[in-house]
């Protein structure tokens, strides 16, 4: 099991962490914890893995050990790939907490076939819940929709629109600019929209290992088209900091974002920052 770099801290500030409405924390990758005020606690694609060198390097630290988390009702995963859906990260959330896992069809099929959490870790077959498109979850006193995701890199996406009283927040998964995006904008009223966000570069096969020309996030101008159809009040792009070969510099984004109507704000974090809504 890979070991925090930050020891408990970041667990413990969640934990300890009072609201008055939304308390977002960015973990890095595509990760996030929210927390409302009522003490409901929910992840989104928590990862703490290291990717698989020399083809996948991580470049920030393991923010949390997932041994440590004592608290929270739900953990929601985008898609099927790794650093979205990886037993080592979330099962032990689930054993310790009781929490949910929510997930895509084929999502499930790793957690249940691929990676046997019911048999590994100390998980139920009914903490593992299948959602799909046009779907809503209640958790504690946040109401979770499940929305569309065009993300051809995997093969059953799907986004989240959290809503609560002091806001909503959209979780994209690694979704690229997608029809679906206008819909969802007049639908919901998004504060908060991260989206995945890298460069194009050279990646080695997962096959042959060569170098490969890479796409795998949103360049600079599909983001802003993704936030500007949704039209969100604000935009933090997530996944920049995370493998070698594919960050970015978030801040670049205020040149293609400047003459848009939305997104109204850039919220630039780093892993470990929190944001509130």
């Amino acid at each position: 099991m890979t070991q925090s770099d930050w020891g408990d801290w970041l667990v413990r500030d969640v934990e300890d962490a009072e609201p008055d409405g939304v308390a977002v924390w960015y973990l890095g990758c595509n990760g996030f914890i929210l927390k409302g005020r009522e003490g409901t606690t929910v992840f989104i694609d928590p990862y703490v893995g290291l990717g698989s060198p020399p083809r996948t390097i991580r470049m920030i630290p393991v923010p949390f050990d997932p041994d440590d988390v004592e608290a929270a009702d739900a953990v929601f995963a985008t898609h099927e790939h790794t650093d979205h859906v990886d037993g080592p990260s979330q099962a032990p959330i689930l054993a310790n907490t009781g929490a949910t896992f929510y997930a895509p069809d084929d999502s499930l099929a790793v957690a249940r076939e691929e990676e046997n959490w019911t048999e590994e870790w100390d998980v139920t077959d009914d903490q593992l819940t299948e959602v799909a498109e046009g779907e809503t979850v209640e958790v504690g006193e946040f109401t979770v929709h499940v929305e569309a995701a065009n993300d051809p890199d995997a093969t059953h996406p799907v986004s989240y629109m959290i809503e609560h009283d002091a806001g909503t927040f959209f979780h994209g998964g690694d979704t690229k600019p997608s029809d679906e995006f206008e819909r969802i904008g007049d639908e919901y009223e998004i504060d908060l929209a991260a989206l995945a966000f890298g460069t194009v570069g050279q990646i080695p096969d997962k096959q042959t290992r060569e170098p490969k020309r890479t796409r795998w996030y949103n360049d600079e101008n599909q983001i802003i088209e993704c936030a500007a159809a949704l039209e969100c009040e604000r935009l933090l792009p997530s996944h920049w900091d995370m493998w070698k070969g594919l960050t970015a510099d978030p801040t670049a984004l205020y040149h293609h974002a400047n003459s848009f109507e939305y997104p109204r704000r850039l919220e630039i974090r780093e892993i470990g920052d929190r944001v509130d809504l």
